[in-house]
């Protein structure tokens, strides 16, 4: 098994964000001896970026932790024509207003999870159409189009796939493929840019530019993907019955976001930890190995973390209650009534209670008159668990 040098490739290999990679051992080679110039790319399509996207909001982090240079670059070009990667049919296309609204939404999806320290490298926006826009079409295939070949491009799973499903393939989006390498090659010009990162679908699309880079500007440069993550039932990460898990609280509140993670596959709890959390490896394997840490509180410890990343440190809705109110007691169903968003009157509350639907702090309660008193908080806290898929906090002050 390969045995990394570089701090990068290190973290990325032991936390499972490697599935492909042009040359493993120099990239390693590399960022071991210098700090590199690499960069991410995110298309506009739509007014936020959702949980299919947290791997790559991650490796930024680790780059930045590891003290290397990230450029992320925002495709309001590449958008126009839409990334034909995965998908059946073509996207609709996008008015270059919703997409300029688009790239500004998801600009501040990505600063959210970025590291604002003194000795951490800022990270750096860049946008496609700053030299898309003004492409002469001539020029473009007499010097990049003469080094693309067409039967290679015909192998990508991108555009294999949609023809082997005999599905059309319009000629914009063969370009898209382009489009993509031309960034690259752009930003290795422009700003010495050695690697690509992106998701495994993406991966056609990258060595595509690492050979033109290659052929262009006479360099060696890399490509890394990440793998796509499922979940243990099979499905693909952030999709759930009830659509996209969004990172923008407008279209998903922090709560429905916590909640999210806190329901996991038991099965996945570990995995998602160690992908989406800042949580160091000892302490996640840790709670794996400690018998006495049952998988409830793993799970809570996930959804803590990776709430606190994209939404910060207000974490599930929590409500407060003065603690001298305590002194005589409330009666349960009053206190869980707080949560309108899952409660919608007190008779609902006494119902659920008498169903055996609520815990307090992990106990349940079958008693829909229960008095809460002091002598039920922990951490001036109380925790309220709703069936399986609602939780939120009771924070005493």
């Amino acid at each position: 098994m390969f045995k990394p040098k570089s701090a990068l490739i290190q973290e990325l290999q032991s936390r499972g964000y490697i599935h492909q990679c042009t040359n493993i051992v120099e990239l390693d080679k590399l960022a071991n001896k210098k700090k590199i110039v690499a960069y991410i790319g995110f298309d506009c399509t739509a007014e936020s970026l959702h949980v299919g996207s947290l791997i790559q909001l991650m490796l930024i982090r680790i780059l930045q932790k590891t003290g290397h240079q990230v450029i992320v670059l925002l495709g309001d070009g590449t958008s126009k024509i839409g990334d034909p990667s995965g998908k059946d049919k073509s996207r609709k296309l996008l008015d270059g207003i919703e997409i300029k609204k688009n790239s500004e939404n998801i600009k501040k999806n990505i600063e959210k999870f970025l590291i604002n320290k003194d000795d951490v490298k800022n990270v750096k926006f860049l946008n496609n159409s700053t030299w898309l826009k003004n492409i002469n079409y001539i020029n473009f295939l007499r010097i990049y189009g003469k080094n693309l070949s067409v039967n290679k491009m015909l192998t990508m799973d991108s555009v294999s796939d949609r023809l082997k499903r005999e599905q059309p393939l319009s000629f914009l989006e063969f370009n898209y493929m382009i489009i993509q390498a031309y960034d690259f090659v752009e930003l290795n010009s422009r700003e010495n840019c050695e690697v690509q990162f992106g998701g495994s679908d993406q991966w056609g699309n990258i060595t595509t530019g690492v050979d033109l880079i290659r052929r262009i500007n006479k360099k060696e440069v890399f490509g890394l993907t990440t793998p796509l993550i499922t979940t243990a039932s099979g499905g693909k990460m952030g999709k759930t019955a009830k659509g996209a898990v969004w990172l923008s609280e407008k279209l998903l509140s922090s709560n429905g976001y916590w909640q999210f993670w806190r329901n996991v596959d038991d099965k996945d709890v570990t995995k998602f930890l160690k992908l989406f959390t800042d949580l160091n490896l000892s302490k996640i394997n840790k709670l794996k190995n400690n018998s006495s840490d049952d998988i409830n509180n793993r799970k809570k410890i996930l959804a803590d973390e990776a709430t606190n990343l994209c939404h910060g440190k207000n974490l599930a809705d929590t409500f407060s209650i003065k603690s001298n109110e305590l002194n005589k007691g409330i009666e349960l169903f009053k206190i869980i009534s707080l949560n309108k968003k899952v409660i919608n009157s007190n008779s609902e509350s006494r119902r659920l209670i008498r169903g055996g639907a609520v815990k307090l702090n992990g106990e349940l309660i079958n008693d829909e008159l229960k008095l809460i008193t002091n002598k039920n908080v922990k951490n001036n806290k109380i925790e309220i668990s709703i069936g399986k898929k609602n939780y939120f906090t009771i924070k005493i002050v």
